[in-house]
């Protein structure tokens, strides 16, 4: 019988060691922070102490004279952190990563070197087809920190944005509902022997939930619509407190504004705020009654709803004080932009330990969520399809 012969030969047999990748090494990152020009935006990406724990890790920041003034941050401070303060923002656009809060104009684009890196909020819905094309022309790596979702599938800077705009909602109705404020005199609370505020807030998703924490802690009564029972179980629980839940069904609605002294828009909606609360329903409200409407940002979730500003932030109709203010953090620039800064330092940190943008997103999931454009090539859909620009798979460019 004749020996059966082996498919491999007796080299092939032993094993070999395994070859591992070598990760690159260690990046000093070059970074600049220009000075946010986009209507009444006071907060900065990083806060003197953050710039400090960078440069300790070898890092350059470059800084644009007065950056951080709206936040009462000093150039002095920044200086004495590590950065170097520049007067020139060609300088500072110069650098291989900007940090904006705000996306950059147009012209601020042309400033930026080709390939460079840009991390700011990306605005889909503000936004223009020529805008993104300029990123395409320089090639530009760019990544939406509101797009960013960690492998918990939360998304840490806007989930963090919505908890200040939660308190800060309550805590500016309790300032509008003031006789100072032409509001209805109420004290937004409970003191011994007068009926408590009452505060229906639409929305069970973060800002509403912060909203009724808030609410709550002053002594309030709160009712919370929503049209998921998943989320109004969920802020049950989350408040380990009792308060009244219900669908958005428009008798029961109508009903609660009818009778209540604060109204919170806090609603989300994947293209626009679906609009909840019609003109009717607001002329039934009480004279001095006050509505904030936190999803202005996304259109308004009430019909008589109208985008006003942090300088003349208030409209009155109907007898009722409407509040809606586009970006109520910025209200809010240091507790904001310190909240942003403990976001950003830890992935810059990483992106430098990792030897660049490429290495670190090859590797971090959340940084992938959130880079919209790779070396100038579009890899996101919603981009794609919104403004009909191709789009390639981001797996296909990173690996």
């Amino acid at each position: 019988m004749a020996k059966k012969l082996s498919p491999f030969t007796k080299e092939e047999l032993i094993p070999k060691p395994e070859m591992l990748e070598i990760l690159k090494k260690k990046d000093e990152l070059d970074i600049g922070i220009p000075k946010e020009t986009h209507f009444q935006e006071k907060r900065i990406c990083l806060t003197p102490k953050a710039v400090e724990t960078l440069t300790e890790n070898g890092h350059r920041i470059v800084v644009e004279s007065g950056a951080g003034a709206g936040t009462n941050y000093t150039d002095n401070q920044y200086s004495e952190a590590g950065a170097k303060i520049s007067y020139d923002q060609d300088e500072v656009f110069a650098c291989n990563i900007i940090l904006k809060i705000e996306p950059p104009s147009l012209g601020e684009i042309k400033m930026m070197n080709p390939q460079s890196v840009l991390f700011s909020a990306m605005q889909i819905k503000t936004q223009t087809k020529a805008y993104f094309q300029a990123l395409a022309k320089k090639r530009i790596t760019a990544i939406a920190f509101d797009y960013i979702q960690d492998s918990h599938g939360i998304f840490p800077l806007v989930k963090s944005l919505s908890e200040i705009a939660g308190i800060a909602s309550v805590l500016i109705a309790s300032e509008l509902m003031t006789n100072a404020n032409k509001g209805n005199g109420l004290l937004l609370g409970n003191i011994g022997g007068v009926p408590p505020s009452k505060v229906v807030i639409i929305g069970a998703g973060t800002v509403g939930e912060f909203a009724a924490r808030s609410a709550i802690g002053l002594g309030a009564t709160v009712e919370v619509f929503d049209n998921s029972l998943t989320k109004l179980r969920s802020i049950q629980n989350k408040l380990n407190h009792p308060i009244f839940t219900s669908t958005i069904q428009p008798k029961n609605l109508a009903k609660s504004l009818m009778e209540c002294d604060v109204a919170i828009g806090a609603l989300r909606g994947e293209i626009r705020t679906p609009v909840v609360v019609n003109e009717a329903m607001v002329q039934q409200m009480k004279n001095g009654a006050v509505i904030i409407d936190v999803s202005i940002d996304n259109g308004g979730c009430f019909e008589t709803s109208e985008i006003t500003n942090h300088t003349n932030p208030t409209k009155i109709k109907y007898g009722v004080i409407h509040y809606c203010v586009p970006n109520i953090p910025s209200r809010y620039s240091r507790t904001a932009s310190v909240s942003i800064s403990n976001i950003f330092t830890p992935y810059l940190l990483n992106i430098g330990e990792m030897g660049g943008i490429e290495n670190a997103a090859r590797f971090d999931k959340s940084l992938q969520n959130g880079m919209y454009f790779y070396h100038g090539i579009l890899t996101n859909k919603t981009i794609a399809n919104w403004f009909q620009l191709p789009l390639t798979d981001i797996n296909l460019l990173i690996f």
